[in-house]
């Protein structure tokens, strides 16, 4: 699993325009249960995802596409990590694909 730690690089690139289409373009990544959780940082100094892909290349791949990313708005750091220990509700989350 990883983390995504974007940060917001130019806050005048974030238009509620771009805003849309970053949250489309990953819209379909999150269908597809590879993206699991996503959300703006408070305060609002970029965002979080949690990814359960199985290498980081194709997560990597998905990021450079991102809208956010394309138009220099944004930077991202990947964390990867090893689940050990979930609630009973959220543990079906974090099994392998």
């Amino acid at each position: 699993m990883f983390l995504v730690d974007m940060c917001f690089n130019d806050m005048t690139k974030i238009t509620p325009e771009l805003s849309a289409l970053h949250r489309s373009y990953l819209e379909q990544h999150y269908q597809s249960n590879q993206l699991l959780f996503g959300g703006r940082k408070v305060p609002r100094t970029g965002g979080i995802i949690i990814s359960r892909h199985s290498h980081e290349a194709e997560l990597r791949e998905i990021l450079a596409a991102d809208p956010f990313i394309r138009s220099g708005a944004v930077s991202y750091t990947i964390t990867e990590f090893s689940p050990v220990m979930a609630a009973p509700d959220c543990a079906n989350l974090f099994m392998a694909p």
